[in-house]
């Protein structure tokens, strides 16, 4: 296991989604910004900052608990981001790539639960 956090390329790829995620709600109606511009925001941050706070719990079992959390605001997101689109505050062409990271992120947490499962 990765000395830090921080080591860890899943938390990397989650804290580039991040930096997405706020660039995507920028372009968001102003009305939005207590509504799905946060809601998104929050969940994009809560992906890597579970991963953190979950590895440094320093047990399998804690730090697996918060991948699913990790997971869980993952989906979350994904289903914000075809709202927004729904909504035609974002095309395809914008969304599909965020999609994408969600969905290497989310193979990338079930690859290191099912790790820590088998130790």
């Amino acid at each position: 296991m990765a000395k830090s956090y921080r080591e860890l390329t899943v938390w990397q790829k989650g804290m580039d989604l991040v930096v997405e995620i706020y660039r995507m709600t920028n372009s968001f109606p102003k009305d939005e910004l207590y509504g799905l511009t946060s809601q998104m925001r929050r969940a994009a941050v809560s992906v890597p900052s579970n991963i953190a706070e979950g590895h440094a719990q320093g047990t399998d079992n804690h730090f697996a608990r918060y991948l699913s959390i990790s997971q869980g605001s993952l989906k979350e997101l994904e289903t914000q981001v075809l709202i927004a689109q729904r909504l035609g505050y974002v095309d395809q062409e914008t969304t599909q790539p965020v999609l994408s990271q969600c969905d290497e992120i989310g193979k990338m947490i079930t690859g290191l639960q099912k790790t820590l499962k088998r130790s």
